[in-house]
């Protein structure tokens, strides 16, 4: 009996020690996986990561449209998450969207109050499992004015993103900044590819037209991934193995 109990013992140890570790996202539509069916163009750009990675690394999106901080945490998303956490796991948390939507009780924090608790809530826990917690601005929204200046939409939520960030030590990607280069990069026409721009028929799917900055097509949300997998190549972390040559 003592010898079996070991043998299962051996396994079990074996089984954990070949069990992949896992990429949580957790934030909004701007992250999120979106349909593909029916010629859908939208694209988050946490569904884009596994183009990046090898599969030597399990990669699960959490991100769903419409969700703050709050709502995340409330619909319990957040605790489902953290108890399949397991040690070596990383969790990229971005959020900053619709926790400004103050016209909604169940969605907006204050970003110097709740969103900010509701962040250090999600790098403690994650910590706590043994997990590796990963903090990213908001992506930018295409918002030029007249004279072609971008202007920024988020006020002071990626601001405490970096705050929390460096108070915590926590691997911090400043996606507003290089989402704002990648915009003027493209300038106030192009970029319109990074978005959900359509003429009315012209696609299916919006037969009176489109005019979304704020979601991405699989142009933007692949440039937005991509921007990510290079910040974390300049990083010590043992998740740069697992991103393709």
């Amino acid at each position: 009996m003592k010898y079996f109990i070991l043998i299962l013992s051996l396994l079990s140890i074996n089984c954990f020690g070949q069990q992949k570790k896992t990429i949580y996202s957790i934030g909004d539509s701007t992250m999120a996986n979106k349909p593909t069916e029916n010629g859908n163009p939208e694209r988050g750009w946490g569904q884009m990561l596994p183009e990046f990675f090898t599969d030597n690394i399990v990669i699960d999106n959490r991100a769903m449209n419409g969700r703050s901080t709050k709502s995340f945490i409330n619909e319990k998303r957040w605790e489902a998450v953290y108890k399949a956490l397991k040690p070596g796991d990383y969790v990229f948390i971005q959020f900053g969207h619709n926790d400004q939507k103050d016209k909604d009780s169940t969605r907006y924090t204050n970003p110097h109050t709740a969103y900010r608790h509701n962040l250090i809530r999600f790098v403690e826990e994650s910590r706590a499992k043994g997990a590796i917690p990963i903090l990213l601005s908001s992506i930018a929204r295409r918002n030029f004015n007249e004279k072609g200046v971008l202007i920024d939409t988020h006020g002071d939520y990626p601001l405490e993103t970096r705050l929390v960030a460096q108070e915590y030590k926590v691997p911090f990607i400043d996606l507003q900044y290089y989402s704002e280069l990648l915009e003027q990069s493209y300038g106030p026409e192009k970029s319109k590819e990074l978005h959900l721009h359509y003429k009315p028929g012209e696609l299916a799917i919006y037969p009176e037209g489109k005019a979304d900055d704020t979601h991405l097509s699989p142009k933007g949300a692949t440039a937005i991934a991509k921007i990510v997998v290079d910040e974390l190549k300049k990083t010590n972390l043992d998740i740069v193995k697992y991103i393709k040559k």
